[in-house]
């Protein structure tokens, strides 16, 4: 009988394929096709391309057709079964300036009434207000407007937004306080303000953020207390307040968020101490403090942070004794930096040298003798050990450094020839001004250092020699040789050094003439070739140099018409100052053409 059932199933089957015809069964699943964009919201996203005058990205060009739904329209998604927009999506690079939207935010986008995610970022130019008709969307629970050129207020009625969770409005030019509104949000997990222009106080209404776990309100002109309330945001783990006018102590509560994990509170005005109670942040990886107010000394609790891998404290007025870090204290530490404080350390502390970090900048703490060696030197990427009292030579100092990117030993009292000396292959950075080296130059600039080194630093020496020929494909950015005692020729081939930004041979013994070539450094913003033994014309070349910003010819021996264009003709006199008979704008006319 089983067998029978089912066999009279199969006929059933077989009787009803056989007579519904195709297009009857297509009408049948008609009503689980995805559903053609609705009207209303069509008309709405084409009212913001209506106002973007010019798209680099070429995204609003797919925007064309009756069915934004369809999947044609770039950067737009929607429910299949109801047709209406839910995510909006326009994002530009970063970095690729030429790709980018000009215009303004249209009003219109605020009807669309179903929308759940609004992220126009990295359009750089768009410019205008946020529309009020935003508060509008009251199903959305992402707006992220970073990077554009957005100005006004924020609007408050933004606030009238309950699902939202995440709220960015980096990097644009808003100004005004932060309305107090905002802490409406019940659900917002993600609040990012920074890179603007707001001012006044944190609101104190914030304390509704239960549900908080990111705030970023840096590089702005915030000023006030850093209120208490930050305290009861438990679930927070990244604060970044930095860059602003932020004044008194450090709030107590702050140091019982057990989940937060990065703390950044630089540049500010901060007073009083850092307490003990540093030591209840148990999660913490990253602490900044640097260039506040801050007095007192550093508590020893600090050493039981023990996810800790980053400590800026520099550029306060902490004092000594220095805290006695026993072996197991900061075991994931890999960067510290202690620079510029009221601190007498005499020589680095053994806790430091005999640790694998990778950055270690101590400038300003008053140590003494000769170079410290580090039991590590092949972890070590960043050595900043200027303005101190270290003396004697540097031979063998860079054995076994061979991850060293940047070197600053600058303000020191360092007596040795540059023969002792050999840099590290990719090394991008070295500052040694202000010693007292010797030697001929070519031991640290030529060719082969060049071709790794980005920056370049000797001045204030006692370095004699000639500046060496360049051949092509150098590295170098920043060049300051000034201050020493090079003699020679100013090379024509200094226009290999295309990447050039900063160069200054000042105070010097270079003789003959300006290169015609130096006109071709479009990259150079600042130059300084005052006080050498330099003759001739300044080359009207030079007006290829666009970027220029600052300039020095001063105390040559130049004659004849200064270039007469922008930015030579514009330069305070002083910049032509003690020539012998250089002539036209900013000094007097030149008396003839010839």
């Amino acid at each position: 009988m089983q067998i029978l059932g089912w066999v009279s199933k199969l006929l059933l089957l077989s009787f009803f394929l056989a007579v519904v015809s195709p297009l009857s069964l297509a009408q049948t699943i008609t009503p689980l096709q995805t559903s053609v964009c609705s009207e209303a919201d069509r008309v709405a996203l084409l009212g913001f391309k209506a106002r973007i005058l010019k798209d680099a990205t070429d995204i609003l060009s797919s925007w064309i057709g009756k069915d934004c739904c369809g999947g044609d329209w770039e950067g737009v998604q929607c429910n299949p079964a109801t047709g209406r927009v839910t995510d909006l999506v326009l994002q530009g690079p970063a970095r690729d300036s030429g790709i980018y939207m000009r215009g303004t935010l249209s009003p219109s986008l605020g009807s669309l009434a179903f929308l759940e995610v609004m992220v126009i970022s990295g359009m750089k130019h768009i410019a205008g207000p946020i529309p009020e008709s935003f508060s509008s969307l009251t199903h959305l629970t992402q707006l992220v407007l970073e990077d554009n050129s957005l100005e006004g207020n924020i609007p408050p009625g933004l606030g009238r937004l309950p699902l939202l969770n995440i709220l960015s409005l980096n990097g644009n030019h808003l100004r005004g306080q932060i309305p107090p509104s905002l802490g409406n949000f019940k659900k917002l997990q993600q609040l990012s303000l920074a890179r603007n222009l707001l001012s006044g106080p944190i609101p104190t209404t914030f304390q509704n953020f239960l549900s908080l776990q990111s705030l970023d309100l840096s590089f702005n002109l915030l000023s006030g207390l850093i209120p208490d309330i930050l305290g009861h945001f438990q679930n927070l783990t990244f604060i970044d307040l930095s860059n602003n006018q932020l004044s008194g102590l450090l709030p107590p509560s702050l140091f019982s968020l057990v989940k937060l994990q990065d703390l950044s509170l630089d540049h500010n005005q901060l007073t009083g101490r850092i307490p003990n109670q540093i030591a209840g942040l148990k999660s913490l990886t990253h602490l900044s403090l640097s260039s506040n107010r801050l007095t007192g000394q550093i508590p020893s609790s600090i050493s039981s942070l023990q996810n800790l891998w980053y400590l800026n404290l520099s550029r306060n007025g902490l004092s000594d004794p220095f805290p006695v870090i026993q072996g197991r204290g900061l075991p994931s530490l890999l960067s510290i930096d202690l620079s510029y404080n009221h601190l007498s350390l005499g020589t680095v502390p053994a806790w430091i040298k005999d640790r694998q970090l990778s950055d270690v900048h101590l400038a300003g703490c008053k140590l003494e003798g000769n170079l410290p060696k580090f039991t590590r030197p092949d972890s070590l990427s960043s050595l900043d050990l200027s303005d101190n009292f270290l003396v004697d030579g540097i031979a063998g100092f860079f054995t076994n450094m061979s991850n060293l990117q940047k070197l600053k030993l600058s303000n020191n009292q360092l007596k040795f020839d540059l023969f002792d000396i050999k840099l590290p292959d990719g090394i991008s950075s070295i500052e040694l001004q202000s010693n007292q080296l010797s030697g001929f130059l070519s031991r640290i600039l030529n060719n082969r250092t060049c071709s790794f080194l980005e920056v370049l630093d000797v001045s204030g020496n006692q370095i004699s020699g000639t500046m060496p020929e360049f051949i092509e494909g150098l590295s170098l950015k920043v060049l300051n040789i000034g201050s020493n005692k090079i003699t020679g020729q100013f090379p024509g081939s200094i226009s290999n050094l295309k990447e050039l930004e900063r160069m200054d041979i000042s105070r010097n013994q270079i003789t003959g003439t300006i290169p015609t070539t130096l006109g071709l450094l479009s990259n150079l913003q600042w130059l300084d070739l005052s006080i050498n033994r330099l003759t001739g014309k300044i080359p009207a070349s030079l007006l290829g140099i666009t970027n220029l910003r600052h300039a020095s010819f001063r105390a040559n021996r130049l004659c004849g018409e200064i270039p007469q264009g922008r930015p030579y003709n514009i330069f305070p006199a002083g910049a032509y100052a003690h020539n012998l008979c250089l002539c036209g704008k900013p000094l007097p006319l030149c008396r003839t053409k010839k």
